[in-house]
């Protein structure tokens, strides 16, 4: 029998569910109370102060980098399946995603996008917290694929039938994305962009010099990735739970609104 008492409730409390205090102790029902009532710390952005650890960042890392073993050990299979084009886009739209997830075979492709996934993703997801970090993510790889969807002209009828590309694969737009975001982000911290402006110019020049990489995707990341940022950041901080799900759903519905009008145009819709 306990005679050690709870110096919030009162109660006696056993060895093991003692916890120390600032003055005596404390059960673990009080604790765990204590824990729920306790408000939730934020970031400047009302992200929620987590452990520090980028566990979305994480999680798009491994993902791609699962991918990307399956893409060599298939032989191109599993690229196929989830890969963007624009021509497939329309009958599959789950590539318009799924894209993202997918590289080249060249380690280099890989290598860079998740060290420039990394380096940005760690310093934004604490800033806006898992699930805005999550939407922009998402948000600015669609973003990409539709930047392809729009500026890859019109479907090219040949011998075989209509053909309409190119097939992109990347992350790329992704992390021009976040590479975009972190300049809302940076002047609502009043803090400088030069720097990232300096990196976007000269990846951004990079894909109009070296062959076979979509400057397409890159721009439409970064618009995507700079307007979602520049949401969350200026929200002011009594509408941010309502911009933490409008930003997402108004950015789908503009993202299908932009797709769905060059079908349209082209005459597939």
């Amino acid at each position: 029998m306990s005679y050690v008492r709870c110096q919030r409730c009162g109660r006696p409390a056993c060895p093991e569910c003692q916890r120390p205090a600032a003055v005596g102790v404390q059960c673990v029902d009080c604790v765990r109370e204590a824990a729920r009532r306790a408000p939730r710390v934020r970031t400047a952005l009302g992200g929620s102060l987590t452990d520090g650890r980028p566990v979305v960042t994480l999680t798009i890392v491994a993902v791609c980098v699962a991918s990307w073993l399956l893409q060599l050990a298939t032989g191109g299979a599993w690229t196929s399946l989830w890969d963007f084009w624009p021509g497939g886009g329309l009958q599959e739209p789950w590539r318009f995603l799924t894209a993202a997830f997918l590289h080249s075979t060249s380690p280099l492709h890989i290598l860079f996008n998740m060290y420039a996934l990394w380096i940005t993703g760690s310093f934004l997801e604490p800033l806006l917290g898992r699930a805005r970090f999550a939407t922009l993510c998402g948000l600015a790889a669609v973003g990409g694929s539709v930047g392809v969807l729009l500026l890859s002209g019109e479907p090219v009828l040949t011998a075989q039938g209509w053909v309409w590309g190119p097939s992109v694969v990347g992350a790329s737009g992704m992390v021009f994305g976040l590479f975009g975001a972190m300049l809302p982000v940076l002047n609502r911290l009043g803090r400088s962009g030069g720097q990232v402006l300096v990196l976007l110019g000269v990846n951004f020049a990079i894909g109009f010099l070296v062959p076979g990489i979509s400057w397409q995707a890159h721009l439409g990341g970064l618009i995507t990735g700079a307007a979602v940022a520049a949401a969350f950041a200026y929200a002011p901080r009594s509408l941010r739970p309502v911009t933490a799900w409008l930003v997402p759903v108004a950015g789908a519905v503009l993202l299908v609104l932009a797709a769905a009008w060059k079908y349209s145009s082209v005459g597939m819709l």
